[in-house]
């Protein structure tokens, strides 16, 4: 309200977000405004399809995926629109307001631990841009149905930190997509494309349930999972090995040290480590979500709740609480050469393929010849043994379930 008053303006225009304390800030800078004189106006930039404009027959919400997206890719979003913008002419205000530069915040760490983060990302519009059109001049986009699984290969956009903070907007990306078959001659419905706009589309669902389920950041939208019986960490040292990768289980390991270093983690890991939080050490899923707000560069209130509601099994279309995803498996069947492991877990890098996600198995004699010595540092190790064996956290965690549900079906992923 002081810069209004400072610029004199007539107007303010802003972009909507949809998280609940943000709607309730701009309602009431929208009434104050209005009260003022001053026109407010507000739009969509950062959704397909606002959640209010999306309903299943019955007029609710969705809370299943796939009929979600199934009505979603009905409408007309995915046609690029092309607007006809005839603005006044923008008048400077009479003085330029009060303002610090951006250095002046202080704003970067005085301990360098973001080191990582330059390599990785170029914020603004420019960085988005530039990974969207190698996503899609690479070809990258048609494979993304293969690759996407795979964390050792550049095989998904990166766009999720430019999605979050508007520096690139989702209609952008569907009509680039769309484009792109124009332009090369390629199919811009092909299988790899599809996959990629589903997974645009699940964005889209966490917005539309963090709309209609304000609660979900803190609470399960399951009720019955209120009464889950987690286990204690009374000191912390389960979740301090979790975040600092040192579970003894490579695969997951890697994962946390990547989010460390670069603010980032691929996907497939992210489900495989909070998977490992809330099943193997059975942690309760509001400690994984809060520290990969912490840490992550496209940290999302409507996508992180998703997902850790997802992995814990309490939220909408939620993976099965049963369905135990097996780290050692998961490391062989998304890393089998272990390239991912090798880069962000290097103590074990000598180590053999036969070994490498599971380490602990391999012959004593072949650990010293790689320089594995399993144990903590204060022991004289360089590696953890794993904190938990995961056929005895399997049991437990699917007697925790058994005890909120009953009797379920047992399997792992």
């Amino acid at each position: 309200m002081r810069l209004v008053r400072e610029t004199k303006a007539g107007a303010v225009y802003w972009n909507r977000r949809y998280e609940p304390q943000v709607r309730a800030r701009d309602a009431e800078l929208k009434r104050r405004l209005l009260a003022d004189g001053v026109e407010a106006k507000s739009f969509n930039s950062a959704l397909l399809n606002e959640p209010h404009t999306i309903s299943n027959k019955q007029g609710k919400p969705f809370q299943v995926f796939t009929p979600y997206w199934r009505h979603c890719t009905a409408q007309a979003f995915l046609e690029p629109v092309a607007y006809d913008l005839k603005a006044l002419a923008l008048l400077a205000p009479p003085e330029e307001p009060a303002g610090l530069a951006v250095a002046d915040l202080g704003l970067l760490p005085v301990i360098p631990w973001d080191a990582g983060f330059a390599a990785e990302w170029k914020p603004g519009e420019a960085g988005a841009w530039v990974r969207l059109n190698h996503f899609l001049n690479t070809g990258t986009v048609h494979r993304y149905d293969e690759q996407r699984n795979l964390p050792d290969v550049t095989g998904t956009s990166g766009l999720s930190p430019h999605l979050h903070w508007g520096e690139i907007g989702p209609r952008q990306v569907a009509a680039a997509v769309r484009s792109l078959g124009k332009e090369t001659g390629t199919d811009p419905a092909s299988n790899g494309a599809r996959v990629y706009m589903s997974e645009i589309g699940w964005r889209e669902f966490a917005y539309h349930l963090l709309y209609h389920f304000e609660h979900t950041p803190e609470r399960p939208l399951r009720p019955d999972f209120e009464r889950f019986p987690w286990a204690e960490d009374v000191d912390g040292a389960k979740l301090r090995a979790w975040q600092r990768g040192q579970t003894g289980y490579p695969i997951v390991d890697a994962g946390m040290r990547q989010l460390w270093a670069t603010g980032w983690m691929h996907n497939r890991v992210r489900m495989i480590v909070a998977s490992f939080l809330v099943k193997h050490l059975r942690l309760p899923w509001q400690m994984g979500a809060s520290w990969f707000w912490d840490t992550l560069v496209d940290a999302d209130l409507a996508s992180n709740t998703l997902g850790w509601q997802w992995s814990a099994g309490c939220g909408a279309d939620s993976a099965p609480y049963f369905r135990i995803f097996a780290p050692v498996t998961q490391g062989e069947r998304f890393d089998g050469a272990g390239r991912y492991v090798r880069r962000w877990v290097p103590e074990l890098a000598k180590l053999p393929d036969k070994f490498l996600h599971a380490p602990w198995t391999a012959p004593e004699s072949l650990r010293e010849f790689a320089g594995v010595r399993l144990g903590l540092v204060a022991e004289g190790g360089n590696y953890p043994r794993p904190m938990v064996d995961h056929a005895i956290a399997r049991e437990e965690a699917l007697a925790a379930f058994k005890a909120l549900r009953g009797d379920v079906v047992e399997r792992d992923a």
